[in-house]
């Protein structure tokens, strides 16, 4: 019999009485199973069914009976002067070691642990190991507790399982729940992260209602199994794959432990909501049936398991209240905004048909001499029911699912339409030229410079006074079609600019190659500036050095540098001293509508709103 434990060894159950002197003396009186061939308590000993052994004071195998060499695979002899505790294998953890060692010295009454070993034959055994104090060592006894450990096993699998899907039930969810969540759990590896997919089956009532609740049940462990299904598959290269419950009804849930963010979630979701988009045939009817879904992703740290289902409960009921058959992201400033990504995306494209996008203007201001030379359009989403939105809440949208592409379009038309209004309105000064910000998928995804094209002939605005925005990481990564498109342009005499310069790739060595003619700074390098008058740290300067380096750069290419953020009189002085030729932030002016560009234009007004005099 090997003495080796299988898997994680249970703490031991110690009794911890303390041998008193009369205990003792009673036990000395005792005659031990060893003394004495025809001692009565020998043949007792022999006969019992059950396992024992007498163990001396160093942990040496005295004596054993035939009833432990049978569960061990052994003689009984060949056990004599064996250390006892590698029979059971009581050295597998601190405790029970302790504990054991602790009764051999007389300082402790009993011990009792519970461990699985392994028979030779090779199947395992479940045994209660108990050590008792006797005069001269202690006695072992080993009791076989397999079929007791099975059927326990047994009845917790019917207590943690539902009976109609065989899904692991709530209680089995909420456990694998709290200690996923606890410290121990994501201190030991992994990513340190957990997310859930909270699953309400749409309409499920009327099933039940109108076939009866057999048909429900069946249908139930049919949704069970496709999603056991995909669990798996999301599952086939991590070493846990999700496991799927049922909560109660018609709710279900995928526990993804050490997830890798909300994209994995996202992608379960969407597998899971696909899967019961196929009809299921029951009993000779063909059901349908839909899913809201909610998905949580987040740390493991500082959450807990009332908190997590709180959350995926909340985001279940928006995706119910979107319109059911979807799943939703948690969104911790919905409360506030009432809208959540997939709200927005399936909106978007109707609300560009029905006018609800709005520009507003930013000047950019020539740092030299204070005169407003352009603008930079700015879009919001003037939402009937949630307000006025910023381009950080749908540009990423639009984007994604290519209404970038029309939406564009509109700013392009509205913005050169409007500078081409002020033109006409103001003959007498210099006409403002104005910038808008494409974004690089308008350029694979239409023919930018088909419509730029038509866009300036529809309304007479010069080519000139047109400057497209693209991101560094955009402009840098430009090559074949993105190219040539910039080069038309520049061609045609629009000015290519790159927005956030400095954040990006940064490869200098595309500038000299790109058709570009503004630098547009951003704004975090004009924060950082120190300013006359104030303390100086470490690091003192270092962003203005880079921002004089880039502008000496930027001038020695032929381009214009633009600063954005700047926000004080400082900042501003700092930038003219080293050459920045325009500058655009709230210094000058918030982005503001068309009519407010209109009043700046004139003299009195422009100079105020510069600074001049």
């Amino acid at each position: 019999m090997s003495g080796t434990s299988e898997g994680p060894t249970p703490a031991a159950d110690l009794v911890g009485l303390t041998v008193t002197e009369s205990d003792d003396q009673a036990s000395r009186r005792t005659e031990e199973p060893g003394e004495g061939t025809a001692s009565p308590f020998r043949s007792a000993f022999g006969a019992a069914p059950l396992a024992m052994a007498v163990v001396d004071r160093e942990g040496l195998v005295v004596s054993a009976n035939d009833t432990l060499g049978e569960l061990l695979g052994t003689g009984a002899e060949r056990l004599v002067g064996r250390v006892a505790a590698d029979l059971v294998d009581l050295a597998a953890d601190t405790r029970s070691w302790h504990a054991y060692r602790e009764v051999l010295r007389g300082r402790q009454a009993r011990l009792r642990c519970s461990r699985r070993i392994k028979h030779p034959d090779g199947h395992s055994v479940w045994v209660q190991v108990t050590v008792s104090p006797l005069a001269q060592g202690v006695l072992l006894s080993v009791a076989d507790i397999t079929a007791r450990r099975e059927l326990q096993a047994r009845l917790r699998h019917l207590q943690m399982h539902d009976p109609v899907t065989r899904l692991p039930n709530r209680t089995l969810f909420f456990e694998r729940l709290s200690a996923a969540v606890e410290a121990g759990a994501y201190e030991r590896g992994g990513t340190g992260r957990i997310g859930l997919c909270y699953l309400d089956l749409d309409g499920f009532k009327a099933v039940n209602d109108t076939h009866g609740h057999r048909v429900g049940d069946r249908l139930l462990a049919a949704v069970a199994e496709r999603l056991t299904r995909c669990a798996d598959e999301a599952g086939h290269t991590r070493a846990i794959a999700p496991l799927v419950a049922r909560l109660g009804g018609d709710e279900f849930a995928l526990l993804v432990e050490d997830s890798t963010g909300t994209e994995q979630l996202a992608d379960l979701a969407e597998s899971a909501l696909t899967a019961l988009q196929r009809p299921f045939d029951l009993a000779g009817r063909r059901l349908s049936v839909s899913a809201s879904i909610g998905v949580v992703e987040r740390r493991a740290a500082g959450t807990t398991a009332t908190g997590l289902m709180q959350a995926a409960d909340t985001t279940l009921y928006w995706a119910k209240a979107d319109g059911k058959a979807r799943w939703t992201l948690f969104d911790p400033e919905r409360n506030a905004h009432r809208m959540t990504r997939q709200a927005l995306a399936s909106t978007l494209r109707p609300a560009i048909d029905r006018g609800e996008f709005v520009l507003d203007y930013q000047p950019l201001v020539g740092m030299a001499d204070g005169r407003l030379n352009g603008v930079e359009a700015l879009v919001r989403w003037d939402h009937p029911q949630f307000g006025l939105l910023t381009p950080n809440r749908f540009i990423g949208l639009a984007e994604e699912d290519g209404a970038i592409v029309p939406l564009g379009r509109w700013v392009l038309a509205t913005a050169c339409r409007q500078a081409r209004r002020w033109q006409l309105d103001h003959p007498g000064d210099a006409p403002l030229f104005v910038s808008v910000n494409v974004a690089v998928r308008q350029v694979w995804d239409s023919d930018l410079v088909a419509d730029v094209a038509e866009i300036l002939a529809e309304t007479g605005l010069a080519p000139s006074l047109l400057q497209l925005e693209l991101t560094e990481s955009a402009v840098m990564g430009s090559a074949g079609r993105p190219l040539q498109a910039l080069q038309a342009l520049s061609d045609m005499g629009v000015r290519i600019a790159i927005d956030d310069f400095g954040t990006g790739y940064s490869n200098l060595a595309y500038l000299s190659r790109l058709p570009v003619k503004v630098l547009k700074l951003d704004g975090s390098f004009v924060k950082g500036f120190q300013y006359e008058g104030e303390g100086a740290g470490d690091g003192t300067g270092a962003d203005e050095v880079i921002v004089e380096a880039m502008v000496q750069l930027a001038h020695r290419l032929g381009l214009t540098v633009t600063a954005e953020c700047v926000e004080t009189s400082a900042q501003a002085s700092r930038l003219r001293r080293i050459g920045c030729d325009t500058g655009q932030g709230w210094l000058y002016s918030r982005p503001v509508s068309p009519d407010r560009i209109s009043e700046l234009l004139r003299p009195a007004v422009a100079q105020s709103a510069t600074g001049k005099p």
